[in-house]
């Protein structure tokens, strides 16, 4: 059964916050239930949630949107997922931002855009991992988290399981105020057993899975930092796993960050023993995600068609058209990375840039160390739109 334990923190004379927090006290970790074998009894309507998710999932992975390169889109849309997530751990990055840091040297990355891209190798692990057929195992999810932190600030962590207590919530220098302590870390490998058990079961709905395997794993926080990031990216590995999103897993974080107090109520509700009310939660975030990839993936291809009129409609082998066909995926190019992209001669690519750009389709900019690059400007401007929209969205009223 679900229980607190009760453990005592030793006082710290050099603890920073004042008396209180230098004194002895004892605080309560909570234990959740395994979960391998759990068997849930869903409302009508929370099954009609679920089903009308798994439905808008499906169909965008079936019927895939007017684009002309189905990579271009997965890796748009993985990008959207993973600065939302990022977001919603305080990492404030923009599309266009990113795009920078991907296209620059390391060196002349700062700090949030490298853990930013540190959460896209994750995604991108993460869709490997969910392609595969083998059962998922621990280490493969110490690998998830080992991406994640080796380009933060903490590399020493990178894919090691905790070995002390941690909190969310409240002060940095103890639990006391902490609004949730997960289970002590003794506790931690046998329920990351218990989950990996879990998500290699296949008799629950894709989306229920899905949302039971984010929600416990977030209760577990099995690590001393990057536990949402990695949370998130299972969902993507269960998705794909289960076949629901063979070709795209829509960006659930995109609509998580939008309304972020919810998704911290559903993640208590779940730990409370609601796990019903979380899982159709999670179920309006997921189809809101895939009918809003539909959404951007439908404006992008009519933003490339514009482009297309606009430069006179290239030939379809032509350098320029294989450019229009990745800038969603690559809205900062130089010749350089251009070239590595398209596989062409130089001269070819350099035709192609100055044509876009002649035609407002590129727009110059200076990366560091004077590199001269391009940036798509329509796109971020597109981007930027969903996501404001998006911002005003609230779970079970959108």
């Amino acid at each position: 059964m679900a229980r607190f334990e009760t453990r005592a923190w030793p006082a710290d004379p050099t603890a920073m916050g004042g008396k209180a927090e230098r004194r002895s006290f004892r605080y309560r970790a909570f234990v959740p239930d395994p979960v391998a074998n759990l068997h849930l009894s869903l409302p009508s309507a929370v099954a009609a949630a679920v089903s009308s998710a798994e439905r808008a999932v499906d169909a965008l992975n079936r019927e895939p949107p007017r684009v002309a390169s189905l990579e271009v889109l997965a890796r748009r849309l993985l990008r959207a997922e993973s600065v939302a997530s990022s977001r919603i751990e305080g990492l404030v990055v923009s599309q266009r931002r990113l795009a920078r840091a991907e296209t620059e040297e390391d060196s002349s990355r700062d700090e949030t855009a490298r853990s930013v891209l540190g959460n896209v190798a994750a995604m991108q692990e993460a869709v490997v991992l969910g392609a595969g057929a083998k059962p998922l195992r621990v280490r493969e999810v110490l690998a998830l988290h080992r991406l994640l932190m080796l380009s933060t600030t903490t590399p020493q962590i990178a894919g090691e399981l905790r070995t002390r207590q941690n909190w969310i919530g409240g002060n940095a220098y103890n639990p006391g105020r902490a609004a949730f302590v997960p289970p002590p870390p003794e506790h931690v490998p046998g329920l990351m057993d218990d989950l990996c058990a879990f998500m290699n079961r296949s008799d629950l709905p894709p989306a229920v899975q899905a949302a039971v395997a984010h929600a416990q794993f977030e209760t577990i926080h099995p690590f001393a930092d990057g536990n949402g990031r990695v949370g998130r990216a299972l969902i993507h590995v269960v998705l794909r796993r289960r076949g629901l999103a063979p070709r795209y897993v829509p960006p659930v974080s995109l609509v998580l960050a939008a309304d972020p107090d919810a998704y911290i109520a559903g993640l208590t509700a779940f730990r409370e023993g609601d796990a019903a009310g979380w899982c159709r939660l999670f179920a309006e975030a997921t189809g809101r995600a895939a009918r809003e990839a539909r959404e951007l993936a439908e404006r992008i291809a009519r933003l490339q068609e514009t482009w297309r009129k606009r430069t006179g409609r290239p030939r379809s082998h032509s350098s320029a058209e294989a450019l229009i066909v990745e800038l969603p995926a690559h809205p900062i190019v130089t010749v350089a990375t251009a070239q590595k992209l398209l596989g062409r001669s130089k001269q070819a690519v350099n035709e192609a840039v100055a044509l876009l750009a002649e035609k407002g389709v590129l727009h110059p900019i200076t990366l560091a160390k004077r590199n001269r690059a391009w940036e798509a400007r329509e796109l971020f401007a597109l981007i930027d739109e969903v996501e404001r929209r998006l911002a005003t969205f609230r779970w079970l009223e959108g």
